[in-house]
């Protein structure tokens, strides 16, 4: 599903990430812990093709995103890849289901049909009620699960969380883990998971504990 070889990323002076081999198969759920500024978001934003690594190989499903054009790459991480973020990043002027149907439409879906996606898709996270309600009518888990939603929308091979929970209640934490074990029970979804949350790492397939830019450990 994913492998990532020899990854090296620099701001200025600064080597943030010197080296890094990732794989991860179909349907694993793999969590990336270390402290603060041990290199874990900027391997995550490599992985999801947001930043290029200045040395190194991503593949995603057999494609090296590194080959790809600008024009390519956007269309490949919109179809291929789902993000979840710390902050839910909704847009407050669309309800949920017009925000969950953004990557379709950007991905040329009838409207028709990124609807009925969408639709589906807020019924099994439990908002069936709530899809016509903006972000502010919704509380930060409802909001999350939008996002998640979102993240699910294009059927992506692979979904990457930078501190889902981060900003979530212990409460609404918990049903989040929950629910990204639901979605790989039900859809085989793959995760990669950048957490600080102890709980959420014990979930996961496998631990990769990073340090100072390596990957130093699997747990």
């Amino acid at each position: 599903m994913l492998k990532a070889q020899s990854i090296k990323k620099s701001y200025g002076k600064l080597q943030i990430l010197k080296g890094v081999d990732i794989a991860v198969e179909h349907g694993e759920i793999v969590t990336i812990v270390g402290a603060s500024g041990a290199g874990k978001s900027s391997l995550l934003n490599i992985i999801g093709t947001l930043d290029k690594p200045d040395d190194g190989s991503v593949l995603i499903k057999g494609q090296d995103v590194n080959r790809l054009g600008r024009s390519q790459l956007s269309a490949f991480r919109n179809k291929e890849i789902g993000f979840i973020f710390q902050f839910h990043h909704l847009l407050v002027e669309f309800s949920a289901i017009e925000n969950v149907c953004i990557p379709a439409f950007i991905g040329g879906t009838p409207k028709a049909a990124a609807e009925k996606r969408a639709t589906e898709l807020l019924d099994m996270l439990g908002l069936a009620d709530r899809i016509h309600h903006k972000p502010n009518q919704l509380s930060g888990g409802e909001q999350q699960r939008v996002a998640v939603a979102r993240a699910l929308i294009n059927n992506p091979a692979l979904i990457l969380a930078d501190e889902p929970s981060g900003n979530l209640d212990s409460a609404n934490a918990r049903e989040l883990h929950r629910l990204f074990i639901d979605l790989r029970r039900e859809f085989k979804q793959t995760f990669i998971i950048v957490t600080h949350n102890e709980e959420l790492a014990d979930l996961s397939d496998r631990k990769i504990l990073m340090k100072d830019g390596l990957i130093v450990d699997h747990l």
